[in-house]
């Protein structure tokens, strides 16, 4: 690639070349605003193809600012949502929130596109990556919008970042007076609660509030969640109404590979289905001295280290943990934790999806890695005590108590048992998409 090409030219580049797509023409409209019919495509209908069938009518005299990344996209060519309500003159959009990431998707973890103007559209696009409530209020006043609108394929893990911009977007509508839509997405990984809830003095940006680790939730029902439980007391004020337009055919106990749906990677290290379907466990490697194998093509399914060997998979395969198999794997990162450096470790392969618990797999693993290698350890966060980032991920002490103290994976497995139970109750009040019992 030439140097010297910027990132908005990029961006440009990227809006130049994509492939325009005739629109379906429902009766009674013009090709100019029309949306694809509910009864062709996929078994499963996401929020934001509703709405675009519907002819973006939820917006109908409204202001509207977008928080929004790759992921929000309509079925009719794939499209960006932005791009698609810009094009059909129908919706004024004053704004877009870009998240982690960016709006384009261009940024690693950690990092953000910044604020600019999108060349495609000539809407403002805000850097909202870390944005706390009062510097959304700021963009909301900046960009005269009246009404928010969250459309994001999260991966329905607390540590990823998404739910935590909607949560401070959320705050900042809540003071100010602005409405709050939903445009709803599939949880990639079911409806089913597991791990850690989150404590006091553990909250962080992958963790502001209390929350299940994997809390089995859509972004919409999280939104219900943070209004009922949490809202008031972190910002002093709720949100009349959070409007949830909703997934059609979805159940909660399907997997991504089953709604017929495209996975479009929600950031660079989330490539696929399966990859997210490990994150909420294998995640936790990153706050280990271990690579979760950022920097090669399978992030989070590929663990290792130099100081690894072919003795961990074989240990691994031999407590034959449900739905996976260990692959002796060995990679070398180009970027992230040991980069350049041979790392030997494993590769997790999914074998049976509905039986994979990926913070059950992630605790055998470090319990294994500590008992197999004298050097696993924490990995040092910013010079801060090693061992406060796997404390960070987990929302307390315990799970670094519980590894440091040399308990078995089965122990540590049920010490967070009641933790699901009584989220699974906390929760229901919120819940739009009935459960399986």
């Amino acid at each position: 690639m030439n140097p010297s090409v910027s990132r908005r030219g990029m961006l440009a580049a990227a809006g130049i070349g994509a492939v325009a797509t005739a629109a379906t023409v429902l009766p009674g409209t013009s090709s100019a605003h029309a949306a694809p019919p509910i009864g062709r495509g996929p078994t499963v209908l996401p929020g934001a193809d509703v709405a675009h069938a519907d002819d973006w009518q939820v917006f109908n005299g409204r202001r509207i600012g977008i928080i929004t990344n790759p992921t929000g996209v309509v079925r009719d060519g794939l499209r960006s949502i932005v791009d698609a309500m810009h094009e059909s003159g129908r919706v004024d959009i004053g704004a877009v929130f870009g998240p982690e990431h960016g709006f384009r998707g261009t940024a690693q973890a950690g990092e953000s596109e910044g604020t600019y103007v999108d060349e495609r559209t000539g809407v403002t696009v805000y850097d909202a990556y870390g944005a706390d409530s009062a510097k959304f209020e700021q963009f909301f006043n900046d960009s005269g919008v009246d009404t928010i609108v969250f459309d994001i394929q999260d991966v329905g893990v607390r540590f990823y970042t998404y739910i935590w911009t909607m949560y401070e977007a959320m705050i900042a509508a809540a003071r100010t007076g602005k409405d709050f839509i939903v445009l709803d997405r599939p949880n990639p990984v079911g409806g089913t609660p597991h791990g850690t809830m989150m404590t006091d003095g553990y909250t962080s940006g992958v963790g502001k509030d209390k929350i299940l680790q994997a809390h089995g939730m859509t972004v919409g029902e999280v939104a219900r969640f943070f209004n009922g439980e949490l809202l008031e007391e972190a910002g002093g004020a709720t949100l009349d109404e959070v409007q949830v337009v909703q997934i059609e055919r979805w159940k909660p106990e399907q997997l991504f590979a089953e709604t017929e749906l495209p996975f479009v990677m929600p950031s660079p290290n989330m490539p696929t289905a399966d990859t997210a379907l490990l994150y909420y466990g294998t995640g936790m490697f990153e706050a280990t001295n271990m690579s979760e194998g950022r920097g090669t093509t399978r992030p989070f399914e590929l663990i290792g280290a130099p100081y690894a060997d072919h003795r961990w998979a074989a240990t691994l395969n031999e407590r034959e943990i449900p739905g996976v198999e260990f692959r002796e794997a060995y990679f070398n990162p180009t970027f992230s934790k040991h980069q350049g450096e041979i790392c030997a470790g494993v590769q997790v392969h999914i074998t049976d999806p509905r039986e994979v618990s990926s913070i059950n797999v992630a605790t055998h693993m470090m319990t294994a890695a500590r008992d197999l290698y004298d050097d696993f350890g924490w990995r040092a966060l910013d010079g801060d005590n090693p061992g406060r980032w796997i404390g960070l991920l987990t929302g307390s002490s315990r799970f670094q108590s519980l590894l440091e103290g040399g308990a078995s994976a089965e122990s540590m497995i049920r010490s967070w048992m009641a933790d699901e139970r009584t989220f699974e109750r906390q929760r229901r009040p919120y819940l739009i998409y009935r459960r399986a019992r």
